[in-house]
């Protein structure tokens, strides 16, 4: 995956919105005003930070080197995950779901 594809997958979640708030270079994607997905435009290779339940980031940074504790981040909450083609599109896919997960709640119907 690169970063358009990262940004297209992303923007096909409902109630996704982009934007740039912390400056030029970093892509943040929101669900219901929350951030669920922070993606460098200038990093090579293409990295990108994703919400993770604590347990679950733990033990995929003991699995993958390319899974890292969140740049700039909460640690415990947030890993960054680089794109160095250890991890397969669906690997990847199955993180930034992970984080929309953790974060969209949807309305429950009365």
């Amino acid at each position: 995956m690169n970063i358009e594809d990262i940004r297209t997958y992303c923007l096909s979640k409902p109630d996704v919105e982009e934007g740039m708030p912390f400056g030029d270079t970093v892509l943040v994607f929101k669900v219901g005003g929350k951030i669920f997905l922070l993606l460098s435009l200038d990093t090579q290779p293409v990295q990108f930070n994703v919400k993770c339940d604590p347990d679950r980031a733990v033990e995929l940074r003991d699995q993958f080197e390319c899974i890292i504790p969140g740049y700039h981040m909460n640690k415990k909450h947030w890993n960054t995950v680089i794109i160095d083609n250890t991890l397969s599109g669906k690997q990847l896919k199955e993180q930034i779901d992970h984080s929309y997960d953790l974060i969209f709640k949807p309305k429950k119907k009365k």
